[in-house]
């Protein structure tokens, strides 16, 4: 596929979530504090803030076909039905991310003022030298 297919890039979304999930299972180094966490949600934020126009859009194709009258469906199904039944889902998916980018930005809210209580951590404490 070439960077010019729009279906490329989210398989590349796709690749990247996968690989997010794989790394994050775990808590490690660069993974760790509540700062850590409001990077990542404030990153999903904006990645499913996009989600229901990028929905809207993956059907472009098959409306322009389906406009044009050239939509065909295998072993002779209705045309009209199976479109009919995609402008559904579409709207239950655009309704789904809108509600999706609703509850992740509440995270992201929720995550944002939280930090590191440093007391008692021997890594942390002022050594005294600075008075």
């Amino acid at each position: 596929m070439s960077d010019n297919n729009p279906a490329r890039h989210l398989s590349d979304a796709a690749e990247g979530i996968r690989t997010f999930n794989h790394v994050s299972g775990a808590v490690g180094q660069d993974w760790t504090y509540p700062g850590h966490a409001y990077s990542a949600v404030g990153n999903l934020s904006y990645l499913v803030g996009m989600l229901e126009q990028a929905v809207q859009q993956s059907t472009r194709p098959v409306m322009y076909t389906y406009e044009h009258g050239r939509v065909r469906i295998d072993n002779g199904g209705d045309a009209d039905a199976k479109v009919a039944e995609l402008v559904a889902a579409r709207r239950d998916a655009e309704a789904a991310a809108a509600a999706l980018t609703s509850a992740v930005q509440r995270m992201h809210n929720a995550v944002s003022p939280m930090g590191l209580d440093t007391t008692g951590i021997p890594e942390f404490e002022d050594d005294g030298d600075d008075e």
